[in-house]
């Protein structure tokens, strides 16, 4: 399968060909006129013709897509290469029926030739862009799911270390709570190893939930949660797993654990009218020293970049007794 050819029935595709090709129309224009009157009317001919060519492209293209996605890339492109051809050509006979003075039934070889060059030539550029961004795309994509990986890997052997000694002091006086806390490190390691790509906001607040309750038996009464969550929150919205509870570990293990009286952890939800606004922050330590090599934080900056290119960047506000990393999830895009 190919499957390199952009999504034509999308408004922004849609968008970039009108505006890509009235700025071919415009180039053409500029090279064919000269004079100033001569060149509007150049525009004007260029324009109507090239945004028939490309939109008739486009509109053909994306009912065959589903097909075309189908054959090996060579096959595509020849397919692909024959349409735009076939539509040149026809959009080229359309157009001398529509605006000759000159008595001819049909063009002269030579503008036919002309266009159909001049459309043979921008159709193998664009079909090159297009099977290299989708190269590209794939292998941040396979990089993206391998870091995913690398940060479940990372995240497990210490928190291991610490529950299991954890549920090993509470076997002894409080049994009860040592089983609970078995069913949500079993919980917590299931979600967090399944093989998915996308998960529910509930389902990451399930799996976020289950690690502070984890952390919460270790550090006792020196961790404390404030959750702050607009109510009702769309708990069903797809997300790309593991946001949450890194950006959580993090806030835990370099801000509040260091403290000796600990500290609040404050994780805030926003609903906006197409956004997601999402919130966590911690007190610094009094050092506040830098810790860490922000490797969560890079990983999960990445994968937002991924599923949302078009959303605000994750960012990061810190002070001198406070640190808060934000991101927001739209609402109305899906994961990518």
């Amino acid at each position: 399968m190919s499957g390199f050819l952009p999504d034509f029935r999308a408004n922004r595709t849609i968008f970039l060909l009108v505006l890509l090709a009235e700025l071919f129309a415009i180039i053409l224009a500029l090279s064919e006129a000269d004079r100033l009157n001569d060149f509007w009317n150049r525009l004007a001919l260029n324009s109507l013709f090239v945004q028939w060519v490309a939109l008739g492209s486009a509109a053909v293209l994306a009912l065959f897509q589903h097909l075309l996605n189908q054959f090996h890339t060579s096959a595509a492109v020849l397919l692909i290469l024959g349409i735009t051809q076939s539509i040149t050509l026809l959009c080229t006979v359309i157009g001398w029926h529509w605006l000759n003075t000159d008595g001819l039934d049909w063009p002269p070889p030579g503008l036919a030739a002309r266009n159909l060059a001049i459309s043979g030539i921008i159709t193998l550029i664009a079909l090159r862009y297009f099977y290299m961004r989708h190269q590209w795309q794939h292998h941040v994509e396979a990089e993206a799911h391998a870091r995913l990986r690398a940060l479940q890997a990372r995240i497990h052997p210490h928190f291991l270390f610490n529950t299991l000694n954890t549920i090993a002091g509470l076997i002894p006086g409080a049994p009860d709570k040592a089983e609970q806390a078995v069913l949500d490190l079993a919980d917590l390691l299931r979600s967090a190893l399944a093989e998915r790509t996308t998960i529910t906001l509930a389902e990451e607040l399930n799996l976020t939930r289950r690690y502070l309750a984890i952390e919460q038996l270790r550090m006792g009464e020196r961790l404390r949660i404030d959750w702050q969550l607009d109510d009702p929150l769309p708990l069903d919205t797809p997300l790309p797993p593991l946001l949450l509870q890194p950006l959580v570990e993090n806030a835990i293990r370099h801000g509040i654990q260091p403290r000796p009286d600990g500290g609040t952890l404050t994780l805030r939800i926003t609903r906006q009218p197409r956004t997601l606004d999402i919130s966590i922050s911690n007190p610094r330590p009094a050092s506040a020293a830098p810790t860490g090599h922000h490797l969560a934080q890079d990983n999960i900056r990445q994968r937002l970049a991924l599923a949302y290119p078009l959303a605000a960047p994750l960012s990061i506000s810190a002070s001198a007794d406070r640190y808060q990393v934000q991101f927001s999830l739209p609402l109305d895009s899906a994961v990518h």
